[in-house]
């Protein structure tokens, strides 16, 4: 028997390892895996077998449905969870914020919560195109950004703001120089000035009703309703539209239609919602 097989079991214990830590997942925090990605969560579960030196799959199921391992439960939903992001994501939502939104956001202060915040790099776009928009001093005074996130791994990476490779690749050159500083390998660290804008927050979004004392103007929740079977994406966009200020907004990624969930979301143009009012 090879290593590969070691870890993750073979014939029938490898499969009721694979379907009860599916099923872990979906009732914990809402997560799917359809069949065709079985070996993608099959391998992501193998990483945290290596790393922790869990014999194998069934063993690490025992291990966080126990529920006395809550430091292996976040490392199961770490791996499971999807977390390749980048700075300046899907322009074409982006450039509605900048053109349309931003601008209209209140002068005495605007509230938005990027709800998929993953290592941060869409929570301080956003600050940056605030930045760049209504001047630095205005998102320092006036702007609170919430970045949340079910993985308290990318939250402790959005806290340290420092980032490199594919996550600032697509980030034009004079704003990597006006809101970063080099820290080395080639690596780069957000500036305090623009860090203070955003907060970061661990936050299962299948936990509704939200614990928050202020709505917000702007909600983005990008690239991560696609975890979520019918009825919870309908749940969690309405527990969104209820945490949101009437006229308020919901950006979402391009390819995701809230049409089909007969939500209160009034649909503006693609990946584009907002509240009446």
């Amino acid at each position: 028997m090879n290593r590969q097989q070691k870890l993750s079991g073979v014939g029938a214990p490898r499969e009721q390892g694979y379907q009860r830590m599916r099923d872990w997942l979906h009732e914990r925090c809402g997560m799917i895996y359809p069949e065709k990605k079985k070996e993608l969560l099959i391998q992501r579960m193998q990483r945290v077998c290596e790393r922790y030196g869990v014999p194998g799959l069934e063993a690490l199921v025992d291990r966080v449905e126990s529920g006395r391992d809550q430091d292996m439960e976040f490392a199961v939903i770490h791996a499971a969870s999807t977390n390749h992001t980048y700075f300046f994501r899907e322009p074409q939502v982006l450039n509605f914020f900048k053109d349309t939104i931003l601008p209209t956001l209140p002068q005495d202060g605007g509230r938005i919560w990027s709800a998929a915040a993953s290592t941060g790099d869409e929570a301080y776009t956003l600050a940056i195109m605030a930045a760049e928009t209504r001047g630095l001093d205005w998102a320092k005074r006036k702007l609170a950004i919430l970045g949340t996130d079910i993985s308290e791994v990318v939250i402790a990476h959005a806290e340290a703001g420092i980032y490199g490779g594919s996550h600032i690749e697509q980030m034009p050159g004079k704003l990597l120089e006006r809101y970063f500083d080099p820290v080395g390998m080639d690596q780069y660290r957000v500036q305090d000035d623009l860090r203070q804008v955003c907060t970061f927050r661990r936050l299962n979004l299948k936990a509704s009703p939200y614990p928050f004392q202020k709505a917000f103007h702007v909600v983005f929740c990008r690239n991560v309703l696609y975890y979520f079977d019918r009825a919870q994406q309908r749940e969690i966009v309405d527990a969104i539209y209820d945490v949101t200020e009437p006229g308020g907004w919901l950006l979402t990624s391009v390819t995701v239609s809230l049409r089909e969930l007969g939500s209160r979301w009034i649909p503006i143009q693609s990946g584009v919602y907002r509240k009446a009012g």
